[in-house]
């Protein structure tokens, strides 16, 4: 297994038991949990406290299944005062290339007051307006679009201070079964959840410059042009 040149970050509780705060190392897992096992056992005195914890990879919250790369800055984070519910809504969207992850998005809004959880998935189907539909293309103005969700997600959560919301959108080339979006919210109950759940996506969908190319086998055409007005 190839060996990966990584910078540690550890945070009070774990820096204490670490006994400093970052360290550089050569590891062999090949994901946060891999790495957390490696922990571990170089570090005894983390044994069974890292279940409780946080990772982040180059100051972005990751899923413990996610990857890694070398040279890559990952940081050890205990729970904070407030819980891990009260994540700032700037880092509960994200715009990626890659694979989305429902668990990742369902996890950013967890909690233990939330009794309900309401997801919408978009994805990619193989038809639209009567077009066969082959592949699509998202595009987006990506520091506008992040700043936009995040200002949506805001405005829920003031309407209705119970809620906690998080989207992931994806952009590039995409083809039929896949998940172009994910938006979750949570609640005490499931009448808010679904509620919001709604709003969320539609007010994205108005408001986010995300832009969507379809690929069919007879053309391809930019969503939300006319024929008349479409230039391609």
């Amino acid at each position: 297994m190839t060996e990966k040149q990584v910078q540690l970050l550890y945070f009070a509780a774990v820096a204490e038991l670490v006994g400093h705060r970052e360290e550089s190392l050569s590891v062999q897992a090949d994901s946060i949990a891999a790495l957390a096992i490696e922990l571990e056992e170089r570090h005894p005195s983390l044994r069974g406290r890292l279940k409780n914890v946080r990772f982040a990879v180059n100051e972005t919250f990751v899923h413990e299944k996610e990857p890694f790369a070398d040279g890559d800055v990952i940081a050890v984070i205990p729970p904070v005062a407030g819980g891990s519910d009260l994540l700032p809504s700037k880092e509960r969207v994200a715009i990626k290339t890659d694979k989305l992850s429902l668990e990742t998005v369902c996890d950013l809004v967890r909690h233990s007051g939330a009794g309900a959880l309401a997801v919408f998935v978009g994805v990619v189907r193989d038809h639209s307006e009567g077009r066969s539909v082959d592949a699509l293309e998202y595009s987006a103005y990506e520091t506008m679009a992040l700043k936009e969700m995040a200002a949506i997600i805001d405005e829920l959560e003031a309407e209705t201070p119970v809620l906690r919301l998080a989207a992931h959108h994806r952009i590039g080339p995409l083809t039929v079964g896949d998940d172009a979006i994910i938006c979750v919210a949570s609640s005490p109950h499931r009448d808010a959840a679904f509620v919001a759940g709604r709003a969320l996506i539609d007010r994205i969908k108005d408001r986010v410059p995300i832009w969507k190319r379809e690929k069919g086998p007879d053309d391809d055409r930019w969503v939300g042009w006319t024929e008349d007005e479409s230039p391609g």
